[in-house]
């Protein structure tokens, strides 16, 4: 289908604006489609049907919007090529790398869906009354998670889809049961109409009401700011940089009405090499080399600092890892900024006082190519420069070599908070490192064993998440089942009668659903 360059609100595409941006193929810099600004009276106009729509979606079963987000999926599996074509023009990504998200996409879809239809994510907690208690009688109260109104999603540059559009904060939105306003991402406009048109036809075979859904196209920070600032809107969506993510928390923070922003905003997720595992040198380079580079290091769990203890096993680490990356191929970023960003913030780390030089992938010729670069640092002088923490988004690692396990300790406590941090170590290492371990999961939301930190499983467990200034709540999930927590709100009721409660309350659990019932968990009735 033809790209319109509209913007979707509801049912309806709309371009009022004649003001226009373009989308652009990082590999080449040329122009692909130019796509319609949202107006004022368009923004407004999304947010309106949003909250029209939300004082009726709020109230569906579980079992409708599974099927609502099973047809979403279901859409964007019957885009096929045309699809993968477009995100890897507007991306420079593979195509196999757009295929393998698209599937992720679609799986985490129909993974809220199951979780829906099982019910239980609600929480619902019920304590019965006793009208004989002494002094006073106990009144029956009943609690469990609602729906918080229309949430607002800014999309993520590098995952033109998982994170995206119909990603994983529109999902876990929907699936708690609010409308979402997507703010389109300028590095994936073609993609982005794509995707909203799948799901917008999803909304209409499923029956769901107008303004359950729409996309806004909109260069520079207004038309994020005017989304974020708009008094109806009640949570916002945020995967991006750490100045992004603040610029927003900082404007619903100044609302009459502060909302909720559950931002992540990247990290340099530390690497620890314990000795034992340093007797792999060659083979851990290799896995480490492929990880910096994954994506062209366009992932916020990139492995941005590796950390060691002095040693000839970890020089030659470091040598092995720096002839590895010397082969690196370097292939186009997202868009001119990312990339123009990477060597900027590359060099400047680079200068800083101690780093040196330990390998980079050779220069070639091309547009927005990423060089792939690893640098080492002491300790002493990790410790002693807090730039050193920040993070370069791209394909790039600091190793830093501590002279002894207590500086290893104070290296990784300095790295604040992280997304993860990883530990390559023998399994008896981890009794002798005790300290290193628990400083490793004191900055970290996710702590990963003998592994790369590339690559974040969809299922219940996940937590994609960490201490501050790697999200904006450590609290949170943006991957996973979990993430549904982050669009709703407990609302106890109390002293209702049986047939005024929600399904999920009542006494004969009509749902099945697994209840905390005077302090127990069950299914049972009352």
């Amino acid at each position: 289908m033809p790209i319109h360059g509209k913007n979707i609100i509801g049912f309806s595409q709309t371009a009022q604006d004649s003001c226009v941006m373009e989308s652009i193929d990082p590999s080449n810099s040329t122009p692909l489609n130019k796509f319609h600004i949202a107006s004022d009276s368009e923004i407004n106009m999304a947010v309106s049907k949003a909250s029209e729509a939300f004082e009726t979606y709020r109230y569906y079963s579980g079992e409708k919007k599974a099927s609502f987000l099973e047809a979403i999926a279901e859409e964007i599996l019957a885009l096929g090529d045309e699809l993968i074509d477009t995100a890897v023009k507007e991306s420079g990504l593979p195509a196999a790398r757009i295929t393998g998200e698209r599937g992720r996409t679609i799986n985490q879809l129909k993974l809220f869906a199951e979780l829906l239809r099982e019910g239980s994510w609600v929480e619902a907690i019920i304590d019965t009354t006793q009208p004989d208690r002494e002094p006073l009688p106990k009144p029956d109260i009943r609690k469990m998670s609602v729906p918080i109104g229309p949430v607002v999603v800014f999309t993520a540059s590098n995952f033109p889809l998982a994170f995206s559009t119909a990603g994983g904060d529109t999902a876990s939105a929907l699936a708690a049961g609010n409308p979402v306003i997507v703010k389109a991402h300028g590095s994936h406009l073609g993609t982005n109409e794509l995707v909203a048109g799948a799901i917008s036809k999803a909304a209409k075979k499923t029956m769901m009401p107008d303004g359950i859904f729409s996309s806004l196209n909109g260069s520079g920070n207004k038309l994020g700011q005017q989304l974020v600032k708009h008094p109806e809107v009640k949570a916002v969506g945020f995967t991006g940089s750490y100045n992004g993510g603040m610029a927003i928390f900082k404007a619903a923070s100044e609302r009459e009405e502060p909302i909720p922003v559950f931002a992540e905003m990247g990290s340099i997720n530390p690497v620890i090499l314990l000795p034992g595992k340093l007797k792999e040198a060659d083979d851990l380079a290799k896995q480490y080399a492929a990880s910096i580079t994954l994506g062209v290091g366009q992932f916020c769990t990139n492995p941005g600092l590796i950390l060691g203890i002095e040693s000839p096993l970890l020089d030659s680490f470091m040598f092995a890892l720096a002839k590895e990356i010397e082969k690196a191929v370097p292939a186009p970023m997202l868009n001119e900024g990312i990339h123009s960003s990477f060597i900027k913030s590359r060099e400047i780390l680079l200068n800083q006082n101690g780093v040196q030089l330990l390998g980079a992938a050779k220069q070639t010729d091309g547009v927005n190519l990423g060089n792939a670069t690893v640098a080492s640092v002491s300790g002493e002088e990790f410790l002693s420069n807090p730039h050193l923490t920040e993070e370069v988004f791209g394909p790039f690692s600091l190793v830093v070599t501590c002279k002894d396990q207590d500086e290893l300790k104070k290296v990784i406590l300095s790295t604040k908070g992280q997304l993860t941090s990883t530990i390559m170590a023998e399994s008896e290492e981890l009794s002798q490192y005790k300290e290193i371990v628990n400083a490793a999961q004191h900055v970290a939301g996710r702590v990963i064993f003998n592994g790369v930190p590339t690559g974040v499983e969809v299922c219940h467990a996940m937590h994609h998440g960490g201490p501050f200034p790697s999200s904006s709540n450590s609290k949170y999930t943006s991957v996973g089942t979990d993430a549904i927590k982050r669009f709703v709100r407990p609302l106890s009721f109390q002293s209702f009668p049986d047939n005024a409660l929600p399904d999920e309350l009542k006494n004969n659990n009509p749902l099945g659903i697994w209840r905390k019932v005077n302090g127990n968990l069950t299914q049972n009735s009352i």
